[in-house]
């Protein structure tokens, strides 16, 4: 058995269900502003801005942002698309928030609460401290540690951002296990001396979009995972905890 003392998680999409969470509160906006609205590919085309948000502080093109102020603006930037320019503060507030209410996959809390009776468990995540605190209330998700971005001052792949998680920890990376649904998420911590445990969460991106658990053991063999499970409580059971 590897010795792992603990466990930090990747969240948007390993976590929590964050394109059906958006949807939902796109929805809620929607209606109240009567206007007709794909809800899903909203939150796709959302989402489809948040890399390169953080690229441009990765770059060091831009000082280091909070992510919440990143999903404002890239927020501002697509709702002309979509018929929701002219929102209320209250309501581009509700959707921005919308982010600190993602619902959790069904095996996160009772998985994470297994996990974290022999393990430490903590997020390493791209978001703030305030998401990531009422994102936990919200979903019943019982962290140790919550390591906001704005703790260790970079976005993920940046190196700096694994090995800093690992620092605050008192730990060396070879004693952190990364848990992430997202290949280039656990190739970037392996880099950084980190051992990888991927979880499949097949419907992040919705069910035209479903790959199979069989064509990710394939990864395995050419990236060496640790771990490769089908959901928490599977990688409970992989890691031997009660």
């Amino acid at each position: 058995m590897l010795k792992v003392k603990a466990l930090l998680f990747d969240v948007f999409g390993t976590v929590v269900d964050w394109r059906s969470g958006i949807a939902n509160a796109t929805e809620i906006i929607a209606k109240k502003n009567d206007v007709q609205i794909n809800a899903l590919e909203f939150a796709d085309a959302w989402r489809k801005e948040y890399q390169p948000a953080m690229e441009e502080i990765r770059k060091g093109r831009r000082e280091f942002t909070i992510l919440d102020i990143l999903h404002r603006e890239n927020l501002k930037k697509i709702a002309p698309k979509f018929n929701l320019n002219n929102l209320s503060e209250d309501d581009e507030d509700f959707l921005v928030t919308a982010w600190h209410r993602l619902p959790g996959w069904p095996d996160s809390s009772a998985g994470l609460k297994r996990l974290k009776n022999k393990f430490i468990i903590a997020t390493q995540s791209n978001g703030n401290i305030a998401l990531m605190v009422n994102m936990a209330k919200h979903s019943n998700l019982n962290w140790d540690v919550i390591l906001g971005a704005e703790v260790l001052q970079h976005y993920k792949p940046d190196p700096q951002a694994y090995l800093k998680a690992c620092k605050v920890l008192t730990l060396d990376p070879s004693e952190c296990l990364m848990v992430a649904a997202h290949d280039d998420d656990l190739l970037a911590a392996s880099k950084q001396g980190m051992k990888t445990a991927y979880v499949d969460r097949p419907h992040e991106f919705g069910k035209e979009k479903l790959f199979d658990i069989a064509e990710v053991n394939d990864y395995k063999v050419n990236r060496n995972w640790d771990f490769i499970s089908n959901d928490f409580n599977d990688l409970a059971n992989q890691l031997r905890c009660e």
